[in-house]
């Protein structure tokens, strides 16, 4: 071993976010030349980045378009636009900028290929509401599901049944243009229709679905939204509608590539690795104790591995807010990892947001050393109070042991390295 265990953990976190960089990924899956225009558009945190890959890399001659990132993630290009808007909470930068990229849709023609490019956060970045219903309305909708606990599952079938763009009503208004659709998926088992709310696949859920996950969570919808969704023109686009013959989809970067991509660095560096997941759901601080208990037998016991080794997993927890401190979801579940640990010696542990943003915090996570405990007590900082608050980000922050990767532009989900000497 060659590295010590913090920048070995930093490492694995950075061969992660690489393996999942537009300029790798994007390149080997540009579809042929049309007749007419190459016309890109797309929404999420990768998006500019991708952009910027297709640019690079076209070789046919007629090429515009538009694509939505989130505020600082913008990358220059030449000849499609680039357009920056809020994320998680959308605004009015998002909305225009996804009733222009409908009408790119719509001014497709038959020898026209549209390619959509999209990854993760683009559900935020496209915030086009059905008739009747305001930006406002969704702002307050998406707020009250954010701190519900909902999964990003449930959250994007809401979503979906709210929009004039997501749900497959993109791919219908390309229609009859040849439609390629490129995604890097952030979401917990890569199904299509739940990544940036699937606006060019067809959606198995319905209305009544979406009211169902509202009352499931205890959410009071306004009264514009509920009156939508009690309203069959709400529903979506379906699988097999005809409008998505010329449709194409294909995933070209996901979680489980990022794990393996750190597993060979950790391999290299002489460590067992083992992959637990990539699509590890649940509140953030159930899975950190999870974790812990999986940990401790491995450190203890030898079972079901034996150390020195690495456990790496993947997917997207959810944080219950009922405190009021920074957040996020991977700072919670480090934080309840390190309380149930214990201060164990011989255990490290890293988790990440790959798309290097952690709730609503410019921190992508943060690294759990054995001393994090005593370092904080000695600070006067209660580690249990910190969880019982939600405050991850102003735990870890104090102590000096925040990961900050600035703008990866790109995004796989979350990331989790557990090194057990």
């Amino acid at each position: 071993m060659s590295l010590a265990p913090r920048p070995l953990l930093r490492a694995l976190f950075d061969a992660a976010i690489a393996a999942a960089q537009p300029a790798l990924c994007v390149p080997p899956h540009l579809p042929a030349p049309p007749k007419g225009r190459l016309i890109v558009i797309g929404a999420g945190k990768a998006s500019a980045a991708m952009a910027r890959a297709v640019e690079d890399h076209w070789q046919g001659p007629r090429l515009e378009g538009l694509v939505v990132t989130r505020y600082g993630y913008g990358v220059a290009c030449s000849r499609i636009e680039i357009v920056e808007a809020a994320h998680p909470v959308p605004d009015a930068a998002g909305l225009a900028a996804a009733q222009r990229i409908l009408a790119l849709a719509h001014s497709a023609g038959a020898d026209d290929t549209v390619l959509c490019l999209i990854s993760g956060g683009g559900s935020a970045l496209m915030p086009l509401p059905l008739p009747g219903l305001t930006l406002e309305d969704k702002q307050q909708l998406n707020r009250a599901l954010l701190a519900s606990g909902a999964t990003i599952s449930e959250i994007n079938t809401v979503r979906r049944h709210l929009s004039s763009i997501k749900g497959g009503r993109l791919a219908a208004a390309v229609h009859p243009a040849k439609l390629f659709t490129l995604l890097i998926s952030d979401v917990p088992g890569d199904n299509p229709a739940d990544i940036a709310s699937g606006p060019t696949v067809g959606d198995a859920t319905t209305s009544a679905d979406a009211l169902a996950i509202l009352h499931r969570y205890g959410i009071a919808p306004p009264t514009a939204v509920a009156a939508v969704l009690q309203d069959s023109a709400s529903e979506t686009v379906k699988p097999g509608d005809p409008r998505l013959a010329q449709s194409e989809t294909k995933i070209i970067a996901a979680p489980q590539m990022a794990l393996e991509a750190a597993a060979k660095i950790a391999r290299a560096e002489g460590f067992a690795v083992h992959i637990l997941g990539d699509a590890i759901e649940g509140e953030a601080r159930d899975v950190g104790k999870v974790m812990a208990g999986i940990a401790l037998q491995v450190a203890t016991h030898q079972q079901p591995f034996t150390p020195p080794c690495v456990l790496l997993s993947g997917g997207e927890t959810t944080v219950t807010v009922r405190g009021s401190g920074r957040g996020g979801r991977n700072v919670e579940f480090l934080l309840a990892l390190g309380i149930a640990l214990g201060g164990h010696k011989g255990i490290w542990a890293l988790a990440g947001d790959t798309d290097g943003v952690d709730g609503q915090e410019e921190i992508a996570g943060a690294v759990l050393t054995p001393d994090t405990l005593a370092r904080a007590f000695q600070a006067g900082i209660r580690p249990p109070e910190a969880l019982a608050n939600n405050d991850g980000h102003g735990f870890f922050g104090a102590l000096g042991d925040s990961v900050k990767t600035g703008p990866t532009r790109t995004n796989v989900n979350d990331f989790r390295a557990i090194l057990i000497t």
